[in-house]
This record gives C-alpha cells, sequence and structure tokens, in this order.
C-alpha cells in the first residue's frame, strides 16, 4: 500500500475536473456497486457519489449515477451478476467495491474487454485491468489500531483480533497491519485471531459471543476490523460486563452505534476512513478518465484514529458525522 497516491496529490490533480467544460460532451451514466448496501459505511459512499454527480451537473455535465449493490456483504454471485447486468448495458463506467479481491477479477476484465472501464474503490483487486484504485491505506489503518491499542494496554497483555471476512481486501490488510505492528511489543500476546465476524452484525455477534466465552476471563484488548464487527464485539463486551474500558476495544469506522459506543467510554478508539470521500473521487475519477484526461492510478483518500479526547474537534466532527441527507435526497 505504499504504492498508494497521498490523498492531497490525488485530490489535486482532480481539482481541475469541471473547469469549461462543453455543451457538446455527451452524458454519462455510472454505475456504483458497493460490497454491500445495508451498513452506514455504504450509505456515505452513496452520498459522495451523489455528491459528485451534483457537482458536475452544477457546472454543465450531466451525469446519471446508479447505486446498486448486493444487499448483504458475503454475496459474490449477486455483485458479480450486478457488474454484469451493466457491462450488458453498456453504461459509460463502473466504480466498483470488490467484495471478493479474487471472485470479481473475471467480470472486471468481461467489462473492461465490453468497453466499460472501472474504477476500483475501498478494497483492492488481484487484477490490472481498473482505471485507477481509490480507497483507504487500510494497512496503515491496521497499523493505527494497533498502536493504540499498545498504548491503552501499557505495552503488555493478551489481545484477540476479530477478523472480517476470507478475501476481503481491505480488512485484511488491515489486519496485517494490526498483527505486525504487534509484533513490536514483545509484551503483548496474540491468543486468538483466527475467528471470523461474518457478513452482519448478526453473525458477528455470534462470533464475539464465541470468543468471550472462551477468553473472556483473559483477554485485555480488541481490535475490530470494520463497522458490524465492531458494533458486535462492544455489545458482546458489554453482556458479560467486560465493557467501559476493562477490556480495551479499538474498532474501525464511524457508524452511528460506534460513535455513541466511543463517547459512552465502551470503545477507546476507531480507526475512521473518509467513506464520501471515497464515493465522490470514484465518480471524479472515472469521468475525468471518460473524458480522455490522465488519472492517478492510486488515490489514497485518507485515514485517523479517533478517540474520545478527539472526537469534538471540528475536523474529526466532520468525518464522524457527514452530511448525508445533503446529497442522498
Amino acid at each position: 500500500m505504499k504504492s498508494l497516491v497521498r490523498g492531497l496529490a490525488g485530490a489535486a490533480v482532480l481539482a481541475g475536473i469541471a473547469v469549461g467544460l462543453e455543451a457538446a460532451e455527451p452524458a454519462y451514466t455510472i454505475a456504483v456497486i458497493p460490497k454491500g448496501t445495508t451498513h452506514e459505511f455504504w450509505k456515505s459512499i452513496n452520498a459522495g457519489a451523489f455528491k459528485a454527480r451534483d457537482e458536475l451537473a452544477a457546472r454543465g455535465l450531466q451525469v446519471d449515477v446508479i447505486w446498486k449493490g448486493p444487499l448483504r456483504e458475503d454475496d459474490r454471485d449477486q455483485q458479480i451478476q450486478v457488474v454484469e447486468n451493466f457491462m450488458t448495458r453498456q453504461v459509460s463506467g463502473i466504480v466498483l467495491a470488490p467484495l471478493d479481491e479474487q471472485a470479481l477479477v473475471r467480470p472486471v476484465a468481461n467489462a473492461v474487454q465490453a468497453g466499460v472501464p472501472v474504477v476500483i474503490i475501498d478494497s483492492d483487486l488481484k487484477s490490472d485491468k481498473y482505471v485507477s484504485f481509490v480507497a483507504t491505506d487500510n494497512y496503515k489503518g491496521g497499523e493505527l489500531a494497533g498502536q493504540r491499542l499498545a498504548e491503552l494496554l501499557g505495552d503488555k497483555g493478551n489481545v484477540i483480533l476479530l477478523r472480517y471476512a476470507v478475501g476481503s481486501a481491505s480488512t485484511e490488510l488491515r489486519e496485517a497491519g494490526f498483527l505486525n505492528t504487534l509484533k513490536k511489543y514483545p509484551g503483548i500476546k496474540i491468543i486468538s485471531s483466527d475467528v471470523y465476524a461474518g457478513a452482519t452484525r448478526e453473525t458477528a455477534y455470534q462470533a464475539s459471543q464465541n470468543l468471550l466465552n472462551r477468553f473472556g476471563r483473559e483477554v485485555d484488548g480488541i481490535f475490530a476490523p470494520n463497522e458490524p464487527a465492531s458494533i458486535a464485539m462492544t455489545k458482546a463486551l458489554r453482556d458479560i460486563g467486560k465493557a467501559g474500558g476493562k477490556v480495551k476495544m479499538v474498532g474501525f469506522d464511524a457508524g452511528t452505534q460506534e460513535v455513541i459506543d466511543l463517547r459512552n467510554g465502551d470503545v477507546q478508539g476507531l480507526v475512521v476512513q473518509n467513506p464520501v470521500r471515497m464515493g465522490y473521487l470514484g465518480v471524479m475519477t472515472m469521468i475525468e478518465h471518460l473524458r480522455g484526461k490522465p488519472v492517478p492510478r492510486r488515490i489514497d483518500t485518507g485515514v485517523t484514529l479517533v478517540t474520545r479526547e478527539n472526537m469534538d474537534q471540528p475536523e474529526i466532527k466532520e468525518l464522524l458525522h457527514p452530511p448525508l441527507d445533503q446529497y442522498l435526497k
């Protein structure tokens, strides 16, 4: 992930996107396909994509953004079908968050071969066929989580990593960054790192309960690498009276319940992305490409550690409470 273009640099390249648009330019139809449509993270991606659409319209360029994806983040077949349907419809371009780094390789290659370019967002793909990759530096996010948990534990204690799902490149990088960071702390022992939360809060909650039934008496700190896993593990900790800092909890993303848990002290750190910016730059990058402009191969959309101490700072509040209703009209 070190090859990611820094966020500001990528944004600078895209800054001139709609200066002097010509009336004769064609209308564009962009399909934005998330991993799933249930979690708040994806609603923020949706808002960012619509924000880009509205800005382009205000500058005189007609862009229709179609938002469609599977309900669950483990429905590979459904996401593949959505990609194939948009390819058949010959949309102008596809902005895709692949829920599996391998399973979506062929559908993306087929789309590109059919003349439908693809921008990848959020989670990488084992392919070189896409136009650009617009995402968080997820490995760095995992490093931030590891550093925060080590700080909370005073560099010693027993730690659990609740993984997300096999094949999800974004969360696998977070998990790797977390585990590699904790190797620097010989006083910290990983007592479980092979349990997966799955795609929903329900499966994540069951996995969390099972882990705490087994390790609840000895665990000192936990990291969960995305929204449903973070919310579920925090609830499971509350259920056994281990929340509130008795077991240190670090999560990822900024769902409404996660932010409440942080303010209440049940979570001691959240590694937060900028999904609105990700959706926005995903669409903007595709439009630049379609208009024949060069675009960065990789764009880093930023990652931030949020704590109870800094969560009310203006720039942090904007990440935690994006104005989604302003764009999701």
